[in-house]
């Protein structure tokens, strides 16, 4: 019989990852009825969203049928799982495009390091998700491709860079998205599509390529999910650990700060924003943990400081492109931060870092926005020059800061808008405390749980 033909259980592609992987392990489910499964809802779906820039159908099939074969099965974390890859990390067959049409179009020869680790721990890869121009903005909007939209209303923005992961998971299209995250690049889209999202601090998770830093330290590569448990289960593999799977609620009273104020001088939360932190605080003082009213020392320069770097690192990343064929504000960025990259240092020697970690010497978690509002419109950005895409899209998210001080960072859904949209709240802690904010989210997810899957997906 073939395996597809067997019944699918209506709800499969709403489960948590590691249902999935379990129903594999038991041989109640096949990983090729599983698959097939998601790729006939990226089928049905994906043409609306946009998610991704390749969807491998025929390999996945193939490659789940071979892992049904494997002897070792029942012992795979994340047997059967279907992962989406952002298009900025190597998959053997396919190109690597990076949302430009200025990359080469030749196959990958090999797997990232990060992709062999999700394979060997059972995942299906379904296909390599959208991405802005060198996963440049907050936003998914590529020239070299039709806009990625979010699955919660369509004419609205998933966020970015990530934003084809996270609209891939919010749609049940995958079960887990891999990310990357310079400035917010996992946290922003997780914020937009109701997701978790974590950005490990760097060294934790092997960067995409072997590089040793990227955009001079800003990056980290993490997971989204539509749960904690799942986020942390993926963080295992991905960083080669068996710690951090399995998250629980505090065991003790935790200090945690909480605040509105924005990294960015002028910058304000909207209401929905304000009232998501203000419901968050309450939850989690009557959880017994300690909230204290107290804003990070953001410095007035912190936002010159991260754009040096971030322009440097585009630059690095244009080299070798085919500039003429790169769009117009990345051109003129690359080049702008050519001319930077001589001045610019690596993050680690930005005073910020050693002023955060003292500041946190007080505090177990940060709680604040992601974002000042919800996902924006489809388009709020297009015709606009760089420097006037940068300094708009700056005043949206709270999380560059982190990736300037290099702390571990995510973005627990808290709530939505008035139109229905999900609203993020971000939680920061010191250097090494990822297990802490993976627990911490737990216990917000079990007090205050979130849909997961975007309730109409691929709606207006």
């Amino acid at each position: 019989m073939d395996e597809r033909a067997r019944p699918v259980p209506a709800d499969l592609c709403a489960r948590p990852a590691s249902e999935m992987a379990s129903l594999v392990r038991q041989r109640l489910v096949s990983p090729v009825v599983l698959i097939s499964a998601h790729l006939e809802r990226i089928a049905a779906i994906d043409p609306v969203i946009g998610a991704f820039q390749v969807v491998r159908a025929d390999q996945a099939v193939a490659e789940a049928a071979a892992l049904a074969e494997r002897a070792d099965l029942a012992e795979l974390p994340l047997a059967g799982v279907p992962v989406a890859i952002k298009d900025n990390v190597d998959v053997a067959g396919e190109p690597t495009r990076m949302g430009s049409a200025a990359t080469p179009p030749e196959p990958a020869e090999a797997d990232d390091e990060l992709v062999a680790r999700l394979r060997a721990a059972g995942c299906v890869v379904v296909g390599k998700t959208q991405l802005p121009e060198l996963a440049i903005w907050p936003f998914t909007e590529p020239a070299a491709a039709p806009a990625t939209r979010n699955p919660w209303h369509r004419g609205r923005t998933p966020g970015g860079s990530t934003g084809g992961g996270a609209a891939a998971v919010a749609a049940g299209l995958a079960a887990l998205a891999l990310g990357s995250d310079g400035g917010g690049s996992i946290r922003i889209p997780a914020a937009c599509c109701g997701l978790f999202g974590l950005k490990p601090a760097p060294g934790l998770v092997p960067l995409a390529g072997g590089l040793a830093e990227h955009w001079l330290g800003l990056t980290a590569f993490g997971p989204l999910a539509r749960t904690v448990a799942d986020a942390a289960l993926m963080l295992d593999v991905l960083a080669g650990t068996t710690s951090y799977r399995d998250p629980r609620p505090p065991t003790r009273p935790l200090r945690i700060a909480f605040s509105t104020r924005h990294p960015l001088i002028g910058a304000k939360a909207g209401q929905a924003a304000r009232t998501a932190l203000d419901e968050a605080v309450g939850l989690l003082r009557d959880a017994g943990h300690d909230l204290v009213p107290q804003s990070p020392p953001y410095p007035a320069t912190l936002g010159l400081r991260f754009s040096s770097r971030w322009l440097a690192g585009i630059a690095q990343d244009a080299t070798g492109l085919d500039r003429s064929a790169l769009e117009p504000r990345t051109r003129k960025m690359a080049a702008l931060g050519a001319r930077l990259s001589s001045r610019a240092r690596p993050v680690a020697a930005d005073p910020f870092g050693r002023q955060a970690a003292g500041w946190f010497a007080g505090f177990d978690v940060l709680l604040t926005p992601t974002l000042t509002r919800a996902a924006p419109p489809i388009g709020t950005w297009d015709g606009k020059g760089w420097a006037s895409t940068m300094f708009s899209a700056a005043n949206w998210p709270y999380t560059p800061p982190w990736n300037m001080a290099g702390l571990p960072a995510a973005s627990v859904p808290f709530d939505q808008d008035e139109d229905g949209l999900p609203i993020g709240l971000q939680i920061v802690g010191p250097a090494g405390a990822e297990a802490t904010l993976l627990s911490l989210a737990r216990q917000i997810e079990e007090l205050h749980p979130w849909p997961g899957l975007a309730r109409a997906p691929a709606s207006a």
